[in-house]
């Protein structure tokens, strides 16, 4: 039941990184840097917040003299600091070393989701077979699986969607206090929604607490697709206002350019060949780039990046379809 549990907490959360993935529809991001913001969820964060989150309990709040309430206090105060911190690096990390890969808020709440799909892997998986299979056998885990994954799957990814949004804020912002705090609310505002989590149910109790916590969960999903959607239409205008100079240059034809406003595209381009693909996949990227220089100028080489990417653009545009 041991692998039954892994892949049940697993799986599922990959399938959900999948889905997120699939919502930044016009620049994707590396698959190599997904990858390892799920990976560094599912192992570094969740194995850090493992020891953290014990060590606090068994030694520092009885030091503090918590003892009693420590448990609480834990569910309520550290847990949410420790995770929401942990997680969050690996979207500080692509901030400050990978910075061209966070063009957009969009982006950043992608990185931000993604990591907390791979840490909420992990606690699936280990909830699932602690706290289900041990517990309960078949049926408890069963009720874990239904609970983790179908019911509260999106919980962590929402969580640290937040963090992600004020680094992407922060990336896109030309203006210092923003780029300086924008980060700070968004984990903070991913600790606070955690810990209203973890702590409703504990202060309510029984099934009443269990339904009002669903009931909030499921609010705080609902709210942030549409934060989502809103994204998804700023990243759009960027397309929109960013490409008709390619038009007007030859790189591409208007009809290309009308296909690359379509937020499916990118969905469906490779049924049409690896050239179409790319054709606009680049243009997405172009479209960002040419929106980098207007606001941060020669940043990183925008001005040699955007040349190469129209290079490649107008010879693909030739097979594209």
């Amino acid at each position: 039941m041991l692998l039954a549990s892994i892949a049940l907490g697993i799986i599922p959360m990959v399938f959900f990184a999948g889905i997120v993935s699939w919502l930044d529809c016009y620049e994707k991001e590396p698959k190599v840097l997904l990858g390892g913001v799920f990976f560094w969820g599912m192992i570094a964060a969740s194995g850090g917040a493992y020891f953290l989150n014990t060590f606090v309990k068994i030694s520092l709040l009885p030091l503090m003299g918590l003892t009693h309430v420590s448990n609480q206090v834990g569910m309520s105060v550290t847990t949410p600091l420790i995770e929401e911190a942990l997680k969050g690096l690996a979207v500080f990390f692509i901030y400050l070393f990978m910075r061209r890969e966070l063009d957009s808020t969009l982006d950043g709440l992608v990185y931000g989701a993604i990591a907390g799909l791979g840490f909420a892997a992990a606690e699936n998986t280990l909830y699932i077979y602690r706290n289900g299979y041990l517990e309960q056998g078949l049926t408890g885990l069963l009720a874990q699986a239904t609970l983790r994954v179908l019911l509260v799957g999106w919980m962590h990814a929402s969580f640290t969607a937040c963090t992600g949004i004020g680094f992407g804020v922060a990336r896109t912002s030309r203006n210092m206090a923003v780029r300086l705090f924008a980060p700070l609310l968004g984990f903070g505002i991913a600790t606070l929604v955690h810990a209203f989590h973890n702590s409703i149910s504990g202060f309510i109790g029984g099934f009443s607490g269990f339904l009002i916590g669903l009931t909030t969960d499921w609010l705080g999903f609902a709210l942030m697709f549409f934060i989502v959607l809103g994204l998804i239409y700023s990243e759009y205008r960027i397309m929109k206002r960013q490409l008709p100079g390619e038009i007007a240059s030859g790189s591409i034809s208007e009809l290309q350019y009308q296909k690359a406003l379509i937020p499916l595209t990118l969905s469906f381009a490779g049924f049409s060949g690896k050239d179409t693909l790319r054709f606009y996949r680049l243009l997405g990227r172009l479209a960002h780039k040419k929106e980098q220089l207007e606001k941060f100028g020669e940043e990183g080489g925008n001005t040699r990046i955007i040349r190469l990417l129209r290079i490649e653009v107008t010879a693909l545009a030739k097979k594209a379809k």
